[in-house]
């Protein structure tokens, strides 16, 4: 990619805001828009490009504001429209840009749509939502009457019947989640109207919720396909059949056209895609294609997981290089690669790919940091990873809040599964982990609220907390900041090729990344082990330090260090 010309979020970094998690103005317990207005200085000193902001628009809340009921306003839950427009003009003034969150796989079922549609079989909105009768020859209500045998990721069927009609609708998520209907094109220019609306109000675009399962595999006839049996389950796997589906590409290429082009507007478009293939990846992220800037894959962050993500398996070091290093290669000479460890759905990264620990919490995290960043492609920071924050300790099924992980249980325990063993694959991986309040400070609440959190904090936040970490050079917090600049300072960490170096190493993850005659060597340790640097690569003799986890480097890579090198 010629430097000259490079977009500009190729030298950018992006912070997720959990806005229930983050700041809670009010005392509510709740975190809001007030909130994030007050943080915006942390942001700003951070050095972060782009804020991507997860939902705030009116919602039940049954799958914490994924479950959206208006996509053009504010929960009051989380403040007002004028507040928002108050975050549009702070972050601009501060040189930064706005991802909103935007969720059209389904809305709630108390969208003003969703109600006219179920309002009767010949509502002008029927089609606007999967509707579909029974299955051929069973009434409805019967076991297994369900129009196919998906099942939903929060777990039972994802058809749900509607007594008044004897009709099923579909919700891949949660029964109150209907999926929309893109086949209508009305379902599709009803949406791309609400996006040109806050493109229109100074958002600089948007992050898609599970974008690739827009487009279903429909028959001509209407009917959705079986999926393959789930071991042990009546229930079968449909994600063959909504998965990156037949008009994926043409959806997403009619939405650009639609909304984004001819826009004279520095905007961002990141597509969630769990599924998704390199392969696929390059032709969505394919300017040429005009379709998103960038993907959400999710490779790396199953490779320590079984048959489900509560099968929790421990990760082998050559597996994630070779799937970065996969995904780095793939998308060298065409499209881009999106960068993180956690998000609101990932378990805290230095809980599960490092070492939390007292002794190499800090050096892990920041160890971490440095692999991710120095990647080709556009990290995402989620809020608290800058700090170094860890899973909660989570001691019953009661500490649970998470929609997707109660469920899980309450399946389990109907299936007689050992509570125990369950517990433990809640604790590793429940998304509930990310969304523990940002510990601000050593404070009872950690500086989230003055009320009582809804979520508990947990309790190292007296130790681990952005006051404790602001004006320590050593901190994670200080060590997020150095590495930020260095994408903003140095083009070959934005734009560089990249080479993968020891591949079959278990514990030192090392690579290139080379700008024409700039060339970076990476080298991380990610083990308790300490490794003579030299005999692991003589070309690292003599080099620069550009960039250190841990001072005093020396000829040994000690456990947890990470070193940006130059070759002198």
């Amino acid at each position: 990619m010629d430097p000259a010309r490079a977009p500009w979020w190729t030298s950018a970094v992006v912070y997720q805001v959990y806005p229930r998690s983050f700041q809670d103005s009010d005392g509510d317990g709740i975190g809001d828009l007030g909130g994030v207005l007050q943080r915006l200085d942390h942001l700003s000193d951070l050095g972060v490009d782009v804020l991507w902001l997860s939902p705030v628009y009116p919602s039940p809340q049954a799958d914490n504001g994924y479950d959206i009921s208006d996509y053009q306003g504010i929960d009051p839950l989380f403040g007002t429209l004028a507040q928002l427009d108050e975050l549009i003009a702070e972050l601009h003034r501060r040189g930064m840009r706005l991802v909103m969150d935007l969720v059209v796989n389904h809305t709630s079922d108390e969208h003003p749509w969703f109600e006219e549609s179920r309002a009767s079989r010949t509502s002008a909105k029927r089609d606007w939502y999967w509707w579909r009768p029974p299955r051929h020859g069973l009434a409805a209500g019967d076991p297994g009457a369900e129009p196919t045998n998906w099942q939903s990721f929060f777990s039972g069927p994802a058809w749900t019947l509607d007594e008044a009609s004897g009709e099923y609708y579909l919700h891949i998520f949660d029964r109150k989640q209907p999926d929309l209907n893109w086949e209508n094109p009305q379902v599709r220019h009803a949406v791309y109207a609400m996006m040109r609306w806050w493109l229109d109000r100074g958002v600089d675009g948007f992050r898609m919720d599970v974008i690739n399962m827009i487009s279903k595999a429909v028959a001509a006839d209407g009917s959705l396909p079986d999926g393959p049996p789930l071991p042990g389950s009546a229930l079968g796997d449909g994600t063959p059949h909504f998965f990156c589906g037949p008009r994926i590409h043409e959806f997403l290429q009619e939405m650009h056209r639609e909304v984004f082009a001819g826009r004279d507007a520095a905007l961002l478009t990141v597509g969630e895609m769990p599924g998704v293939t390199v392969e696929q990846a390059r032709l969505f992220t394919d300017p040429s294609r005009a379709e998103v800037d960038m993907v959400f894959q999710f490779e790396h962050v199953g490779l320590d997981q079984g048959a489900s993500k509560w099968d929790v398996h421990p990760l082998r070091m050559r597996d994630l290089k070779a799937s970065f290093g996969r995904w780095q290669a793939a998308l060298a000479d065409v499209g881009w690669n999106s960068l993180y460890w956690d998000n609101h759905d990932q378990p805290r990264a230095v809980s599960r790919f490092g070492d939390d620990s007292p002794e190499f919490r800090r050096d892990s995290a920041t160890c971490l940091a440095t692999l991710l960043h120095l990647h080709r492609g556009t990290p995402y920071v989620y809020q608290g990873q800058e700090i170094g924050m860890a899973n909660f300790p989570f001691a019953t099924i009661d500490d649970f809040r998470d929609l997707e992980s109660v469920n899980h249980f309450a399946a389990a325990m109907v299936a007689g599964e050992d509570p125990t063993a369950i517990l433990v694959g809640l604790r590793r991986m429940s998304r509930d982990n990310a969304r523990t309040p940002v510990q601000w400070d050593a404070s009872p609440s950690a500086g989230f609220t003055t009320g009582t959190p809804w979520l508990p904090v947990n309790p190292d936040h007296t130790r681990w907390n952005a006051a404790a970490q602001h004006e320590d050079p050593h901190s994670v917090l200080a060590h997020y900041r150095r590495l930020i600049a260095l994408r903003h300072e140095l083009p070959v960490v934005a734009l560089g090729d990249f080479a993968m170096l020891l591949p079959d190493s278990d514990e030192v993850y090392a690579f290139t990344r080379t700008l024409g005659d700039d060339v970076l060597l990476v080298v991380c340790n990610l083990s308790r082990t300490p490794h003579p640097l030299a005999d692991l690569l003589p070309e690292a003799a003599g080099a620069a330090l550009v960039l250190g986890n841990l001072p005093d480097a020396g000829p040994t890579l000690r456990p947890w260090e990470a070193r940006v090198l130059r070759a002198s």
